[in-house]
């Protein structure tokens, strides 16, 4: 006999003496915690399509283990990214759909050619879609002739409109519902190609989707990385360079389609992996110091939030719901901070045993048809 501390009987009711719709209204007004712990019928409302969803992690995840070379400076044409969800309420890990696999898809995160550098894989939150834009083949081109993209709710993949150059090395962001890609390399570098910049509308009909040329950068110097370019305020910001090196900032006003200078004190103290809160607040990870910050765009300064050990050499944050989740630690953990209390507070969240995380972004639960 099962046993569980659920209270959990035969009585399918929601709410007795009320029917279901007007039930859910009612239970909408309380936490997923709650519902989550008190009986199974409140649980599987949690997870049904008509029910508001609670947030979850999403993580693109590499095995541990180097790429398994099959020939000297050969790697094995598979697909080597795993993509999974964490439930917060369960504590658990659960895997993603498979994607689609025609056209074949081939992310690769490792190269022997590159053996102390990993292969970006460049993905976005976009309406509460997860979009998978730019990564590498295992032949070094361009892995993504089209966004590849997840929408929780429906628990679907679907490809988007195919881009006019696929790319990699280049930077990509999102505004008020539009996807931005910019700079970056195709097969071969290409001037024309290094100083582009396109978007495509994901507010409009899916027929009528497609990228659209707009105002080019200056030169092509935000061809060297896989640059963020994170929506604030109308605007998206991004960096040229990583980490604490010497580096130029950008800035793209969606408005009047026109490129602008970074302020001096955004660009000085943009030392780590940055991403936006609602795309009015913006947070950084100084990667030495572990420290995370938020912009003050009126006096051009970053102020510190929290400074912690766990947040040296973060690599990739996102933010959402008042929580940064930071990939940490070599991508063996993912350090949340709360940061919508007065003061802020973390935890860890481990990836599934034999994986490392590449990046996380936070979205809406997977719905559940059962």
């Amino acid at each position: 006999m099962e046993t569980n501390s659920l209270n959990d009987t035969d009585d399918e009711t929601l709410l007795p003496g009320l029917p279901d719709d007007l039930a859910q209204r009612c239970l909408s007004s309380l936490s997923p915690s709650l519902l989550f712990s008190v009986c199974h019928q409140w649980r599987r409302l949690l997870y049904s399509p008509s029910f508001p969803p609670f947030f979850s992690i999403y993580a693109l995840l590499s095995p541990l283990q180097n790429p398994t070379r099959r020939n000297l400076g050969e790697v094995s044409s598979q697909n080597s990214i795993q993509f999974f969800s964490f439930d917060p309420l369960s504590s658990a890990w659960t895997p993603l759909p498979t994607p689609p696999q025609n056209p074949p898809l081939h992310l690769l995160h490792r190269h022997p050619s590159f053996l102390c550098r990993n292969l970006p894989i460049q993905s976005l939150t976009v309406s509460n879609h997860l979009v998978l834009i730019a990564a590498t083949t295992h032949k070094l081109f361009p892995a993504l002739p089209s966004p590849l993209i997840f929408h929780p709710e429906s628990n679907r993949w679907f490809y988007g409109p195919q881009v006019s150059t696929p790319r990699r090395w280049c930077a990509t962001g999102s505004a008020r519902g539009v996807v931005y890609i910019a700079s970056g390399v195709g097969s071969h570098y290409k001037r024309e190609v290094a100083r582009s910049m396109e978007q495509w509308d994901l507010n409009k009909k899916i027929e009528n989707w497609g990228w659209e040329s707009k105002g080019q950068l200056k030169d092509g110097r935000f061809s060297r990385e896989a640059v963020e370019a994170v929506g604030y305020r109308g605007k998206l910001c991004m960096v040229n360079v990583k980490g604490n090196a010497l580096k130029e900032g950008a800035i793209y006003n969606v408005e009047t389609d026109r490129w602008e200078k970074m302020p001096g004190g955004m660009v000085a103290g943009w030392n780590g992996p940055a991403a936006t809160m609602d795309e009015e607040v913006i947070y950084v990870i100084d990667e030495v110091k572990g420290c995370l910050s938020k912009y003050d765009g009126e006096k051009d300064c970053w102020v510190k939030v929290i400074e912690l050990e766990q947040l040296k050499r973060a690599q990739q944050i996102a933010a959402g719901k008042g929580k940064i989740c930071a990939v940490s630690g070599n991508g063996e953990r993912i350090i949340v901070v709360d940061v919508g209390g007065r003061a802020a507070r973390l935890w860890e969240v481990a990836p599934p045993r034999g994986l490392e995380v590449i990046a996380v972004h936070v979205l809406p639960r997977m719905s559940r048809q059962d």
